[in-house]
């Protein structure tokens, strides 16, 4: 997780003051949902309130570097599965995850996205991060012919995106089968 460059280095217990505090809110903002107190953030952060104040001067930073942190979590686990499993192991396991993640994230991401320019920082580092994942996931599984090739990054988050979203309300092994129904459409044919 990388905080955001001020253009001087963080010093190191104000960067573990940091990774606490996104870390902290993460869970804080899954239980609570985006409203979570921020006071409540800074003590189960074990910072005060000036801390949290220092590093994110309102709500919607918070929110930002919740969001960025995930998505750079994403983008690294495809790396991490295809660097230590198959192709097409790493391409159904990653897909999984996202799903997860959309499933437990869904209203904090829509609260950052309506109150967030597209054009901002943020934003274009997160698609292109999580466009690059998709992207070598579905290279890679292409590659040993596990894919169909017609396949493009976006279809891939759409799908991830989509069944999160109908399956947010729904029991895990209703998940499971809307994911390896898809997987199966996605498998290349002959």
């Amino acid at each position: 997780m990388e905080a955001p460059s001020t253009g001087k280095p963080m010093r190191a217990d104000a960067r573990r003051n940091y990774e606490r505090i996104v870390t902290t809110a993460q869970t804080a903002f899954t239980e609570l949902g985006p409203d979570a107190p921020l006071e409540e953030i800074a003590r189960r952060a074990e910072v005060g309130i000036g801390t949290l104040y220092r590093h994110f001067p309102n709500r919607e930073v918070l929110i930002e570097a919740v969001y960025r942190s995930n998505i750079e979590q994403l983008s690294a686990r495809a790396r991490e599965l295809l660097e230590t499993g198959s192709a097409e192991t790493a391409f159904e396991r990653w897909l999984r995850e996202y799903v997860g993640w959309v499933r437990l994230n869904r209203v904090l991401a829509t609260t950052l996205k309506a109150g967030m320019d597209r054009q901002t920082p943020t934003f274009q580092l997160c698609r292109a991060a999580i466009t690059e994942a998709a992207t070598l996931l579905l290279d890679a599984a292409r590659e040993v012919h596990a894919i169909r090739p017609d396949i493009e990054p976006a279809d891939l988050l759409r799908f991830g995106h989509g069944i999160g979203v109908a399956c947010e309300a729904t029991t895990p092994e209703a998940t499971e089968r809307m994911i390896s129904v898809t997987i199966d459409g996605l498998r290349a044919r002959g």
